[in-house]
């Protein structure tokens, strides 16, 4: 009885696990907030004032904190009048944030909508197919502790690459959009069953679209599963809020999107300097830089 041999590269891709690398950077919290007008109108102006002045303090040190930035927008349409961002370089800096915001007395005048926790990740999908494949052609089995040192360090040697686009500052621009999305496990169409290839292949896809709108806008993508209720957030800044609705609208075009997406409720809000705040609470909009 003959014995067909598989070919090599089927061989491979067989073996390999199917969960690309991902890289972290920063942690993130998005946290919206609704202002009580009517409670913050009915106090005398001299004590809005002394109440702002409290906060400033504290919220500009974190505006400018070189550790990982907040930043604060005013948010358009019901589901929220601010918008605070923060990246901190652990869950404790972020747990810090909020508790250092419920001392200020102007915590009393606003209440949550909701919030939305993350780490910003970088996914890896060509690097992991080319490591996982030298890997076992090299006879390393997968999830050993030879297996485990090689990827981490492919891992090291990534995020040291990479460390600008993982520590970001906060974009300065003026508009902000952020969403939370996820990919489909329907019994139809289930983007965890896709072979690795696959998935790289629609992902390199979906990135050039992206890449058309450099200069327009910046993207920072942070991942949420087991953080929170989706399973990424994105967050996009610009100077122009058209181009959201045009880079948006164009990635639903590209298969990974049409055929896999589901999205979650949009969030758009106009950069508010912590300085500025006060005017905001007055109900003036600061104007653009």
């Amino acid at each position: 009885m003959t014995t067909t041999r598989p070919v090599p590269g089927e061989a491979v891709a067989l073996e390999i696990p199917a969960v690309p690398l991902t890289i972290e950077g920063y942690s993130a919290l998005h946290q919206m907030l609704r202002v009580r007008w009517t409670a913050w109108r009915g106090l005398q102006e001299a004590d809005r004032r002394e109440i702002v002045s409290e906060a400033l303090p504290v919220l500009t040190r974190m505006e400018q904190n070189s550790q990982g930035q907040s930043a604060f927008y005013s948010l358009i349409g019901h589901k929220g009048d601010l918008m605070l961002v923060h990246f901190r370089e652990s869950f404790d800096d972020l747990n810090r944030a909020e508790l250092q915001l419920a001392q200020l007395r102007l915590s009393e005048y606003w209440e949550p909508t909701t919030s939305y926790l993350s780490v910003i990740e970088l996914g890896l999908y060509d690097s992991t197919t080319k490591v996982y494949k030298s890997l076992i052609e090299r006879g390393i089995e997968p999830h050993t502790d030879e297996w485990k040192r090689e990827i981490q360090q492919t891992l090291d040697r990534q995020k040291e690459a990479m460390r600008p686009r993982l520590f970001p500052a906060i974009p300065p621009n003026r508009y902000a959009c952020f969403y939370p999305m996820d990919r489909k496990r329907g019994e139809d169409k289930n983007w965890y069953t896709l072979p690795i290839e696959e998935r790289a292949r629609q992902m390199n896809e979906h990135g050039l679209v992206g890449r058309r709108y450099a200069g327009e806008v910046k993207q920072i993508i942070t991942g949420s599963i087991g953080f929170d209720d989706w399973e990424w957030g994105v967050d996009l800044f610009a100077d122009d809020p058209l181009v959201f609705k045009k880079l948006i609208y164009e990635m639903r075009f590209d298969h990974v999107s049409a055929v896999y997406a589901l999205f979650g409720q949009f969030f758009v809000g106009l950069r508010c300097p912590a300085e500025k705040l006060g005017t905001l609470l007055e109900g003036e909009l600061p104007p653009a830089k």
